[in-house]
This record gives structure tokens, sequence and C-alpha cells, in this order.
């Protein structure tokens, strides 16, 4: 973990209220209603299969630090793969520099994430998060280019990178 400045502090902060101020994705499902998954463990075992970063964002539904993940320098062809579960949840192709931070999307892999509605900043947010294991991946929002108008943006550290193979 990097030491934290509170210049540093007060950035992230700004840039997570700005993030939280964009309006959301219509027709998100509530979180009231209890999901089933395919992939269900403890909080233990997903303890010891994920890093401490990846199970604060995916199982805590955290938030990294804007800038800090190496996939937002990511772009050679392949797909993004949820960390916790390995299922592919977006392509490369549909990647974009959003300036926020945080690698974003313009859609994602169809029928790989699902969404809820998130109150949790006290504003409406629409929260994805991954179709097989739950996992926590980021917020989507309406301000994205074309061709959706979608920005999905998500935690690099709850994905992993695959290269295509040529």
């Amino acid at each position: 973990m990097s030491k934290m400045t509170r210049r540093a502090l007060f950035s992230g902060a700004g840039a997570t209220a700005a993030v939280a101020l964009l309006g959301g994705v219509p027709g998100s499902t509530s979180g009231a209603t209890a999901e089933v998954f395919e992939v269900n463990h403890t909080p233990e075992q997903w303890r010891r299969i994920l890093t401490p970063a990846q199970y604060s964002v995916l199982r805590e539904e955290s938030t990294e630090w804007p800038g800090s993940s190496r996939l937002n320098a990511e772009h050679r062809a392949g797909v993004f793969a949820c960390a916790g579960c390995n299922l592919p949840l977006f392509r490369s192709g549909d990647k974009f520099d959003s300036g926020t931070g945080w690698p974003s999307f313009t859609r994602p892999i169809a029928g790989a994430i699902r969404t809820r509605a998130d109150h949790s900043l006290g504003v409406v947010r629409t929260e994805a998060h991954c179709r097989r294991c739950g996992g926590h991946l980021g917020h989507v929002f309406n301000d994205g280019p074309a061709p959706t108008g979608q920005r999905w943006c998500m935690n690099g550290v709850a994905m992993n990178f695959v290269a295509s193979r040529h």
C-alpha cells in the first residue's frame, strides 16, 4: 500500500464524489432481492483465493484509488475477466480512456454482468457485479461514448487481463 498524502486523499475523494453524482442505467435490478450465484465460497475461502485488495473490492464493495490500476495502461487485444471466478466480462475493443482513473468500457460481454441500484453514497448509482460469483466490479454511468453512451467504470483489481493468442 502506498503512502497517502492529504492532497491525494482529497483528490481521490473528489473524483469519487464526482463519479457518484453521475446518473445510472435505467432498468437495473434492486439489491433488495437475494441473488443466487453459480460460484459461492465462504468469506474464509474467498480470503484464501483473493488478494486482500481483490477481497476488499469484490467481496466488500470497496473502490480502488483512481489511477492505481495496471489495467488502465492495458491496450493489447484480449478479454478482461473476473478476478474471483475468471468469467470473461469485457472485450479489449470496448475499452476506452474515460479520464476518470479507472478502466472503462462501452459495454460488457452479453450476459456476463448483472446490475442493481446502489444507494450507498446517498445518490442512486448502478452497481455492476459478476453474474457468476457476485463480485463487485464497479458502476455504470450514462456518460460514455458511442455506440452505447455508457461508461462501465470498473475497478481494475476486480479483473484479470487475458491476452488473445495470435
